[in-house]
C-alpha cells in the first residue's frame, strides 16, 4: 500500500475575503488609511484621471474624500457600491459647507457637498483623517 500523501492545493484568491470592510464605521477608517497613506487630492477624485502624465495606479494615488470611500469598498476610486454610497450619505449628513448641509438627498448631490467639504482652501489630511475617523466612531455608537 502506498502512503503518498497528497498536499491539498491552494489556489490563489482574487482578493481577501475579509479585504474590503463591511460596515460603514469600517469603511470610513479604511477611507482614513488610505488618505492617510496617499494623500487628499482636492478637485476630481484623483490627479490626472485619464492618465495623461501618470501611469501610477489611481488606487494609490492622491484622492478626495468621496474617491477614497468608494475605493475603500471596491478598490478602485472611480466604482461605486452601495456600501460606499451609505457611507457618502451618512458623512454628508455630518458635515456643512458654510453652514449648511446637503441641499438634496440625491448620491450626487451627496457626492458633491462632501467634495466641496473636501475641498474648502486649506483643507489638511489630518482634518480629513479626523473627520472620517470622526465619522466611523459616532456610527459605531449609534449601530
Amino acid at each position: 500500500m502506498s502512503t503518498v500523501s497528497q498536499t491539498p492545493r491552494v489556489l490563489p484568491l482574487p482578493e481577501a475575503p475579509v479585504a474590503r470592510p463591511v460596515t460603514v464605521p469600517a469603511v470610513f477608517r479604511a477611507a482614513a488609511r488610505l488618505i492617510a497613506a496617499n494623500g487628499h487630492y482636492q478637485g476630481d477624485h484623483v490627479p490626472d484621471a485619464f492618465d495623461r502624465e501618470m501611469c501610477v495606479p489611481h488606487f494609490l494615488r492622491p484622492m478626495s474624500i468621496v474617491a477614497a470611500l468608494k475605493c475603500a469598498t471596491s478598490g478602485d476610486p472611480h466604482l461605486t457600491s452601495l456600501l460606499a454610497d451609505e457611507a457618502i450619505a451618512v458623512l454628508a449628513l455630518r458635515l456643512e459647507v458654510d453652514g449648511e448641509g446637503p441641499l438634496f438627498g440625491g448620491i450626487f448631490d451627496l457626492e458633491a457637498h462632501v467634495d466641496g467639504w473636501g475641498d474648502l482652501e486649506g483643507r489638511s489630511v489630518e482634518s480629513v483623517v479626523a473627520v472620517l475617523e470622526a465619522a466611523a466612531d459616532a456610527n459605531e455608537v449609534i449601530r
